[in-house]
């Protein structure tokens, strides 16, 4: 059945043509990654980079003609733009935070300084982390944006308690407002269980339209919820906006620990300054008689960050509280601030703002270097 609709939708694509070449989309080898599922559709509108501020109108047309489909009971199209080849050696920006030629501006100038909240590895509790840290920052009086750059397992909505659809304005989107945060996702954009079966290049072309394409406005810090590992999305984040920093979030036990360090030093690598280490999951409680129990070890990433030279910025107990309140979309900062929890998330928090004013904010764009 979805080959079915995969193909119908396909034949309505070639109704849709591309002003510049005369031919229409498939035709012209435009459409990537289609894929049907249940009614569902998903797939990617490529055009040269210097095309993609002027495309929109494409992509609009060609998303309608796919929601025309009989059958079709949501489709989402996204822009992405390529380059015809990558240099050997590419600078993200230069003096004073612009963009290397070819790349266009860098995103995100409203904000005066971009966090990125990552790990080696999934499982340790990251995305958790970062939505508490960005509303301990709402609660100080900031404005704070919140991004989910993880494209393939987004967990915002969850979270954040919505499944809310953004509205557009024109050509802009209007990011999601949650919590004293205002928040953007590619989880509110697709189906809950709809499979993110991306190539990399659609991946970077998705967070770019996330940056560059929502309504973000001034503010005075971004949280960026990075996807685990060092791929695509860590590259993109470093090459298109002026990162702050980035704070690393582990388990204490060795194996967590070894992906944790290639983290920290993937960010060095490429310029941008690891702020610290966040230790989670440092210890269980138990909630009926409130025994503590070292069931990862504990210690492990404050002895790890004393060992490669950055700040062990505190840690956080495994806490079946912190876990429920997540999965409500109900974060333990803001629906029990009163918590010991919640105020290790605070005391974390100030420590970040601390550390970025003495950094003087943003800084400039690193320089990338691809060997």
């Amino acid at each position: 059945m979805g080959e079915m609709l995969e193909q119908a939708v396909r034949a309505a694509l070639r109704s849709v043509r591309d002003p510049v070449s005369g031919r229409d989309v498939v035709e012209a080898g435009m459409v990537e990654g289609l894929a049907a599922r249940d009614g569902l559709v998903q797939f990617a509108i490529q055009v040269p980079r210097e095309r993609a501020r002027d495309s929109e109108p494409l992509r609009a047309a060609a998303e309608r003609a796919a929601a025309a489909v009989p059958g079709v009971l949501s489709a989402t199209v996204v822009l992405t733009a390529h380059r015809a080849e990558a240099p050997a050696v590419k600078p993200a920006a230069g003096p004073g935070g612009k963009a290397a030629p070819g790349q266009g501006p860098m995103l995100l100038p409203d904000v005066g300084a971009i966090i990125a909240v990552a790990s080696g590895k999934g499982g340790v509790g990251k995305s958790t982390t970062a939505v508490n840290l960005a509303v301990a920052l709402a609660t100080q009086g900031l404005r704070v944006g919140l991004l989910d750059a993880d494209i393939y397992g987004p967990s915002l909505p969850q979270m954040l308690g919505t499944r809310e659809r953004p509205r557009a304005e024109g050509s802009r989107i209007i990011p999601l407002q949650r919590w004293g945060l205002k928040a953007m996702s590619i989880g509110f954009l697709v189906e809950e269980e709809t499979p993110m079966i991306w190539r990399g290049p659609m991946v970077m072309g998705a967070l770019e339209q996330m940056m560059g394409q929502v309504e973000w406005g001034a503010l005075d810090v971004m949280v960026v919820d990075m996807p685990p590992g060092t791929g695509d999305a860590q590259l993109t984040m470093s090459q298109r906006v002026p990162l702050a920093g980035a704070v690393i979030v582990s388990t204490p036990q060795d194996v967590a620990l070894i992906d944790a360090r290639r983290g920290v030093r993937m960010f060095e690598r490429v310029g941008v300054p690891v702020l610290g280490l966040i230790e989670n999951m440092s210890f269980f409680c138990c909630p009926n008689c409130g025994h503590r129990a070292d069931v990862f070890g504990h210690g492990g990433a404050r002895a790890e960050a004393e060992r490669i030279g950055v700040e062990f910025l505190g840690e956080l107990p495994l806490k079946m509280a912190i876990r429920e309140l997540a999965d409500a979309g109900t974060p333990i900062v803001a629906a029990r601030p009163e918590t010991e929890e919640a105020k290790a998330y605070q005391r974390i928090a100030s420590r970040l703002r601390e550390k970025v004013a003495e950094r003087g904010g943003a800084q400039a764009g690193p320089r990338i270097v691809v060997e």
